[in-house]
């Protein structure tokens, strides 16, 4: 069972908070990932919120390129690919900022 680190960042800015997950299988959908993600969030600011409906959310964000997720600096641009995990595998979740004046 690998342990995979998952961080937030914003480009230009100081890395965001940096979690350890334990993951039981060497692929996953990036779309899990992602709902894994959100629910950790979720678990670990104890906020009383909807975890399918964040997740939902958060799918409609990637979809509309609010931000973009790098596998090991590889970026996976499908919601439905399999990722290779390996132990020691980083995932970020690079949110994307506009341009100033455009």
């Amino acid at each position: 069972m690998p342990l995979i680190t998952v961080t937030d960042e914003v480009v230009g800015a100081p890395s965001g908070p940096t979690w350890t997950i334990e993951v039981f299988e060497e692929e996953v959908r990036l779309d899990e990932l992602i709902r894994r993600r959100v629910s950790l969030e979720i678990a670990e600011s104890g906020v009383d919120a909807d975890a399918g409906e964040r997740t939902r959310l958060t799918l409609d964000a990637f979809r509309r390129n609010a931000f973009v997720v790098l596998v090991d600096d590889r970026q996976v641009t499908d919601l439905g690919e399999k990722i290779h995990l390996h132990a020691g595998s980083r995932v970020t979740f690079l949110k994307l900022v506009p341009l100033v004046g455009g």
